[in-house]
């Protein structure tokens, strides 16, 4: 659930460390070092040329049979060295064809210091936010059962309410589809101790989002719309949500080492992998307690894992057992949702990877140390996890698990695409759709600045094709898009689309690509949002702020030293002083501000009361600023001083609005705990 399924929030931080300090370092006249943004965790993987993954697909150009035999050749000769390469020290790969299991093996170890090996029938790994396809396939077993209803209000089967708003209730299919309109959240998702997990309905209870979206409407990954749909499981059956997986998902698929359970039974402790984030590490993870169970708290082996590909591939039969109607899980398979015509969205619960011309589905899972994929190629009969219990240097798990399955699919499912041209004209859409933009997928109570400091640019080229600075290729470069329909872009020498989606007004409203999980959109930013001039505005800012205190410090020694005295009445100086003090409100709001970003950054999961104490500073700081205003007004207006002074004073006094609207807009003084 965090890493990729955060992908909000480790994709700001760097950028925002930099951004903030990048601004205090130019105010204090020191050189800049250029700062590069960083992409999202869930964007696609880049690796260095060299990845061994590389050399594989360029030397199988052609199309191999999966067989056992091959498919282990190719696994032995690249998951090992791919590993090695990235520091992870173990991981389990699966594949399955035609309702059996083709191959499965475990590589590396499960405890590095007992040198324990990964066992793929064996060893328990947290497959993350795979979890929730068992979430979702419980749900469709009582919507088949005639207990649910995809389209009714969800508060109909809730002991608490959602709150109304836009005017349209929220349906299980838009939990399903991720687009109920929630805002993020990661506040109190993970605990550390076992008496700290709270019963599933109190968690959601205390921790119900904003809903920022009308409901089905945009794409906005979900944990918490996971965990009420498998809170809604849990009320309906009658069963508690583990419990219920283990009965009516488990049971009938003979996963016997499989569990929703937390703390780990004792039966699966001694199998269960550890965690690292990479393979040096002496100490591993403790066991992640995650209160959003439904979402992510899984603990599986893979030949359990391969038992419900082969279930799903079988619509819903997995020998003698079923799970599933067999038209409830077409239905869950099939397209459910799409941000843009054509393009990859949601099926009912499983987002669509469609790649190399085969009709894919599946899901990802990330907690800190373990990194999951699951896919399913429907129309092949060909499933295909993998999961690995260490980040990797640099993150390379996640980009070892996106190469590995593309080099899957070229492997044995070689494609060339279709020949689209080049519009003739793509200059006038190029420059119509530069611009800045920021994910859907974001917190918008308690973190709203942090977010819009994470915005992503479409750059227009003069020969009117365009880059988007998050979607690299294999050195890091921006890939390059050309037109190939009405605001629809290809990637040059690639497969992949991105489009731009237009509001009723015909302006852009944001952009969706196959390069990237549909678990979010990226919406078009506008005026003083934009981070380019809010990244230029915030330096300014601050260097004015910063330079302020510098010369109020430097007057004050100066008059000191010449026993000199300010040519101003007692209330003058009564508000130059309340103005200087409320520089320096602001300037702590913002190192504040920046502290809380440095205790993000190191995982820290309680911030409430670094909140409260940033909102609290956030209201002096606007009283701060008004002062600072008033002040600059007076000078402006009435004096004393000539025309240097009075125009610093101006500057000083649009800081002073500045500062007001960025704490006002950003929501920097609401006292929201919602995060």
């Amino acid at each position: 659930m965090r890493n990729g399924e955060y992908p909000v929030i480790r994709h700001c931080l760097t950028a925002i460390v930099a951004l903030l300090a990048s601004a205090l370092v130019v105010a204090a006249g020191a050189p800049q070092k250029n700062a590069t943004p960083t992409g999202p965790a869930s964007a696609p993987a880049v690796r260095p040329a060299d990845h061994p993954t590389e050399a594989a697909s360029a030397a199988n150009s052609g199309q191999h049979a999966l067989t056992e035999e091959d498919v282990t050749s190719f696994l032995d000769g690249l998951v090992p060295y791919a590993m090695a390469r990235g520091a992870i020290a173990g991981g389990v790969v699966v594949v399955v064809k035609d309702g059996k299991t083709l191959f499965a093996k475990g590589y590396g170890y499960a405890d590095v210091a007992g040198r324990k090996p990964v066992i793929a029938a064996q060893t328990l790994f947290r497959p993350g936010s795979v979890s929730k396809l068992f979430t979702w396939t419980s749900v469709m077993q009582l919507v088949g059962a005639g207990k649910l209803d995809l389209d009714r209000d969800v508060n109909e089967y809730l002991d608490f309410k959602i709150p109304p708003k836009f005017g349209q209730p929220i349906t299980l299919r838009n939990l399903l589809t991720h687009t109920p309109g929630f805002e993020d959240g990661i506040s109190e998702a993970f605990v550390k101790q076992p008496e700290q997990l709270m019963p599933l309905g109190d968690y959601l209870k205390k921790h119900m989002p904003a809903r920022i979206y009308p409901p089905g409407k945009i794409v906005a990954y979900s944990n918490y719309g996971a965990s009420l749909a498998g809170y809604i499981v849990q009320r309906t059956s009658g069963e508690q949500f583990a419990d219920y997986v283990a009965n009516h998902i488990f049971k009938p698929l003979g996963m016997e080492h499989s569990t929703f359970v937390q703390p780990l039974p004792a039966q699966f402790q001694s199998n269960m992998s550890s965690g690292y984030t990479t393979a040096s590490d002496k100490k591993p993870h403790p066991f992640e307690l995650i209160e959003t169970a439904p979402a992510g708290a899984l603990s599986a082996t893979g030949t359990d894992m391969a038992h419900f590909m082969i279930a799903h591939l079988q619509n819903g039969q997995y020998g003698d057992g079923r799970i599933l109607p067999e038209p409830t899980a077409v239905l869950m398979h099939s397209p459910a949702s799409r941000m843009a015509p054509g393009m990859n969205g949601f099926a009912l619960g499983f987002y669509m990877e469609n790649r190399n011309g085969q009709r894919i589905i599946g899901h990802a899972g990330d907690t800190e140390p373990f990194h999951s994929d699951l896919h399913l190629l429907l129309d092949q009969g060909v499933g295909l996890f993998m999961s690995f219990n260490s980040l990797g240097k640099e993150g390379e798990a996640g980009k070892v698990r996106e190469q590995l399955f593309r080099d899957f699919l070229d492997r044995y499912y070689p494609y060339v695409p279709p020949e689209e041209k080049t519009v003739a004209d793509p200059k006038p859409d190029a420059a119509r759709v530069a611009g800045w933009y920021v994910g859907s997928r974001r917190i918008e109570s308690a973190l709203r600045l942090l977010f819009a400091l994470s915005q992503e640019s479409v750059k227009a080229h003069e020969d009117g094709t365009i880059s988007v600075s998050m979607l690299k290729d294999l050195s890091g470069t921006p890939k390059r898009w050309r037109e190939v329909g009405p605001l629809t872009y290809r990637e040059v020498n690639g497969q992949t689309h991105l489009k731009f989606v237009t509001d009723e007004k015909g302006s852009i409203s944001y952009w969706i690509s196959d390069d990237f999980l549909p678990v979010e959109v990226a919406l078009r930013t506008h005026g003083l949002g934009k981070l380019g001039l809010l990244r230029v505005m915030l330096i300014a800012w601050v260097s004015v702020l910063v330079l302020t205190l510098a010369i109020w410090l430097g007057g004050w020694i100066t008059r000191r030293h010449f026993r000199a005295t300010l040519a101003l009445t007692p209330q003058q100086k009564r508000l130059r002083l309340a103005s200087r003090i409320g520089v320096v409100l602001i300037v702590i709001t913002c190192a504040g501000w920046l502290g809380l970003v440095a205790a993000l950054t190191g995982g820290s999961g309680d911030i409430n009361g670094m909140l409260i104490a940033l909102y609290l500073l956030g209201v002096l700081a606007i009283l701060g600023c008004l002062t600072v205003i008033l002040e600059g007004a007076q000078r402006v207006l009435s004096g004393p001083g000539g025309w240097l002074v009075r125009c610093s004073e101006l500057v000083l006094g649009l800081a002073g609005l500045y500062g007001l609207w960025v704490i006002l807009h950003y929501g920097l003084a609401n006292f929201s705990l919602t995060y």
